[in-house]
């Protein structure tokens, strides 16, 4: 069965809030079974409601609305319905007793305009609003179904699980199979590579199905298939995860929705090891991403953003003939990074160091190009490595990609410490 999303109100289109209702209604409707192909966002205005409404009903068996059930005159998605369906609205008197408490607890006087918010459309099933005042409404017509919900989130959640999800169920869903899914996380690897490596298995999908999305340094992979139980779409999803592990080993680090950081502090903090760091270009956003964590107090030593040269030399012992004069080979350089984390590793007597020297941009440095940034791994008892990172992008991207690069680093280390001595909890389940 297919949905429609319809979110009525001029300002989503002026941009003056974010549509987040279209995403948890997404998610929830997937969790039942239900494809939604098409979100659409109108204004108020009746005519251009009508119209997606007609759209909507071409193409989908649900149609959702959010917003414009308030009580002022731009409030028009019941009105729109209503005369989209041919159909008339009355007071629902529940929902009106409702409305008038809300003004007598408070002994305001009610407005003749909140009457509106107690319309529903003549043999719809009135849905009761907890949190506010305006009614939603549930109505089957002409085997579509029609849901029409409150704008605000905090309304419009709690009446969609509450009310919304068991009406599906009893009058439109009686035949689907729920949609389950694992979200694969991969570090180290852009969007385009990972999907050339999973090609084969993504133009052959069929069920489970294979969708990648792309943020800023990591890759996320949704597998997902329906099934009338979890075990059975978990034989699925584990033979397709399976698969895709032996084809990025070094690259897959969970099958559920952590970002890599989170698993890194989870691992360190489990196995009582510990790290700091020394950041020039990157200005102390690794130590915010570790430091954002629940935990990394157990395994975070502490660091040091070692911007200027001065302070590279008085606190982290970089010799000043690798900064200075016509031989140095500067600050942005394999050298620089390989002290940076073996003096911050000493100093904080942890088991890891890590170091970024770099060019963020947007000018060069050291006669050195944008985006040429050395990452430093310390590990105790262990040869340092340094990696070069050529990255493009804003000053924000290159500091981000700078992160999670590093990062990857240190988890593929862990791995490979793990084989010697494992580590509890790895994020694979």
């Amino acid at each position: 069965m297919k949905a429609e999303i319809i979110a009525v109100g001029t300002e989503l289109l002026l941009g003056q809030i974010v549509n987040s209702n279209g995403q948890f209604l997404s998610v929830e409707l997937a969790a039942l079974g239900v494809d939604v192909y098409f979100q659409t966002v109108v204004g108020d205005n009746s005519a251009r409601i009508q119209q997606a409404i007609g759209i909507a009903k071409s193409r989908a068996d649900i149609i959702l609305f959010t917003g414009g059930i308030g009580p002022t005159e731009d409030d028009l998605t019941k009105d729109a319905l209503a005369a989209s369906l041919g159909r008339s609205m009355h007071i629902d008197q529940l929902a009106m007793d409702h409305v008038q408490r809300f003004f007598d607890e408070r002994k305001i006087t009610m407005t003749e305009n909140n009457r509106k918010q107690a319309l529903v459309i003549d043999g719809g099933t009135p849905l009761a609003n907890e949190i506010g005042l305006a009614v939603g409404l549930a109505l089957a017509h002409e085997d579509k179904y029609y849901i029409v919900l409150p704008g605000p989130p905090r309304e419009m959640k709690p009446m969609f699980t509450d009310k919304v999800k068991p009406w599906l169920l009893q009058h439109a869903l009686t035949d689907e199979m729920p949609i389950y899914s694992k979200m694969l996380k991969f570090a180290g690897i852009g969007e385009s590579l990972l999907e050339d490596k999973l090609i084969d298995l993504i133009r052959n999908q069929t069920d489970p199905t294979i969708a990648p999305y792309a943020k800023e340094g990591e890759v996320t992979v949704r597998i997902s298939t329906k099934a009338p139980s979890e075990h059975d779409a978990m034989v699925k999803l584990d033979a397709l995860e399976k698969q895709i592990q032996e084809l990025l080993p070094e690259h897959l680090y969970s099958n559920i929705d952590e970002p890599l950081e989170q698993l890194i502090v989870d691992w360190m903090a489990d196995a009582g090891l510990t790290m700091s760091a020394a950041e020039s270009c990157t200005g102390g956003l690794l130590m915010e991403s570790i430091t954002n964590i629940p935990g990394s107090a157990s395994m975070f030593a502490g660091g040091i953003v070692c911007y200027s040269n001065d302070i590279k030399k008085k606190l982290l012992n970089v010799p000043a003939s690798y900064l200075e004069g016509p031989d140095a080979v500067g600050a942005v350089s394999p050298e620089v990074a390989e002290v940076l984390a073996e003096q911050v590793r000493m100093i904080a007597d942890s088991d890891f160091g890590l170091s970024v020297t770099g060019v963020a941009g947007p000018g060069y440095s050291e006669r050195k190009p944008v985006g040429l940034v050395y990452v430093g791994l310390a590990e105790r008892g262990r040869k340092t490595e340094v990696y070069e990172l050529n990255l493009k992008g804003t000053r924000e991207n290159i500091r981000l990609r700078t992160v999670k690069a590093l990062l990857y680093r240190l988890w593929r280390r862990l791995e490979a410490r793990k084989v010697e001595t494992p580590l509890e909890g790895s994020g694979l389940q």
